[in-house]
């Protein structure tokens, strides 16, 4: 019964019309401390300097592009897009407190499910990408064409915009205990709002991926582990896949399961039962800290550059010996 009741409030004053204490007195936002900006400080400089050193030699230093550079090249994309979010997101973390605006609240937001949701359906790409490429590598398919790659590619991109385009229009910011909130769980406004996208997206953007991947790899695990080990091409490939494996599946799990169960979790608990303050206070901050290790994706990504293409390794190579030939001639 208390369940039903307190969705008839949440949903009520959505609405604008409920005057019950819960509304009138909402949750404190907790105070975050100093960690996970520190924290997000480090993990946004390096992931900076390496998706920019990966667009660099993608662009620059591979000429002929497969439809896995492609997908790779897309997914690097994905995480540079948080580059202009990433001081906003520092700063208000900070501050508890959002002194930017309405716009760059929206802006932050929508770069923020880009980045997050972009790097998911890449690396989901890449999965159905390697597993066909290894398993299926007689075969001629669609999937393989370069062409078919960058039309899948720019459709994902336009299914990222059309996530993320709609928080410009019913995203706002909330003036609670003298501060400024910006996609805040304790903004009673917007948690029906938060609700049915956290539902839709989860299963979206998160579950069937996830679940697409571990399928593809797990098709792709059973395929290498029965090639002939004394083969030296075969060999290779068992190495190249395994690690390919190991870094996309180690992204999912560590990076991506955590911030979607806590965010999940935290949701839930405001809307069915938003009185109950404390516990949603320690989720609260078990869902920032999720929320800043997710960011560490844009740090693992280049791995998957690294041990899944030679190309790429070959360039990363010559990009490190012109940087010491630079500094031998300058000493």
């Amino acid at each position: 019964m208390l369940k039903m009741d307190n969705t008839t409030l949440a949903a009520a004053h959505w609405e604008g019309g409920s005057n019950n204490t819960t509304a009138s007195h909402p949750c404190k936002p907790e105070e975050l401390g100093t960690f996970i900006p520190i924290f997000l400080s480090v993990v946004f400089s390096v992931g900076f300097i390496l998706n920019s050193i990966s667009l660099w030699i993608f662009w620059f230093g591979i000429k002929r592009w497969s439809g896995g550079m492609i997908l790779q090249f897309n997914l690097a994309l994905a995480d540079a897009i948080i580059t202009p979010a990433a001081p906003f997101m520092i700063a208000y973390f900070s501050l508890s407190h959002w002194p930017f605006g309405q716009f760059l609240c929206q802006l932050k937001v929508f770069l923020l499910s880009t980045n997050m949701y972009g790097s998911i359906y890449f690396l989901t790409l890449i999965s159905i990408h390697r597993y066909i490429s290894v398993v299926h590598c007689t075969k001629k398919t669609i999937l393989k064409e370069e062409k078919f790659v960058k039309i899948v590619c720019t459709g994902v991109w336009v299914l990222l915009f059309a996530q993320g385009f709609p928080f410009f229009f019913v995203l706002k910011t909330t003036e609670m205990y003298n501060a400024t909130q910006c996609l805040n769980m304790h903004q009673d406004d917007l948690i029906v709002l938060y609700f049915v996208w956290n539902t839709v997206i989860l299963c979206t953007g998160y579950i069937i991926p996830f679940f697409v991947s571990i399928i593809c790899y797990g098709l792709l695990a059973s395929f290498i582990v029965k090639l002939n080990p004394n083969q030296l091409k075969s060999k290779h490939m068992k190495v190249k896949s395994m690690e390919m494996i190991l870094v996309s599946l180690t992204i999912f799990i560590i990076c991506f399961l955590p911030v979607h169960v806590s965010r999940t979790f935290g949701i839930s608990l405001k809307f069915f039962y938003p009185d109950q303050c404390e516990t949603l206070g320690i989720i609260e901050l078990i869902y920032y800290k999720c929320l800043a290790l997710s960011s560490l994706n844009c740090c693992l990504d280049p791995l998957l550059y690294f041990f899944s293409s030679k190309k790429f390794k070959e360039s990363l190579r010559n990009v490190v010996s012109s940087i010491k030939c630079w500094n031998k001639k300058q000493n």
